[in-house]
């Protein structure tokens, strides 16, 4: 079993392109099921993501590919949100 607090403590990359795209930071939960629906990196926006500039990564769960000790693999060819 893995907690959330342990998911956010994984780097995830994307396996299509090789990139580093950062640490989970929420996640999206489908509540009628309980599961959860999607994992949320944010994208490339530094300082300027606190001021609603930045998008996020929403990589929903069935593109998760391996959850190892330190990183999450993901096949994400989508955009950021």
């Amino acid at each position: 079993m893995v907690k959330i607090s342990d998911l956010r403590n994984r780097e995830v990359i994307n396996i299509v392109d090789g990139k580093r795209l950062g640490m989970i930071y929420d996640l999206e939960l489908d509540l009628e099921s309980g599961k959860i629906a999607a994992i949320i990196v944010p994208g490339s926006g530094g300082l300027f993501r606190f001021l609603g500039n930045g998008r996020d990564y929403v990589i929903p769960w069935e593109n998760i590919v391996k959850i190892g000790v330190d990183t999450i693999l993901v096949e994400f060819a989508g955009s950021l949100s």
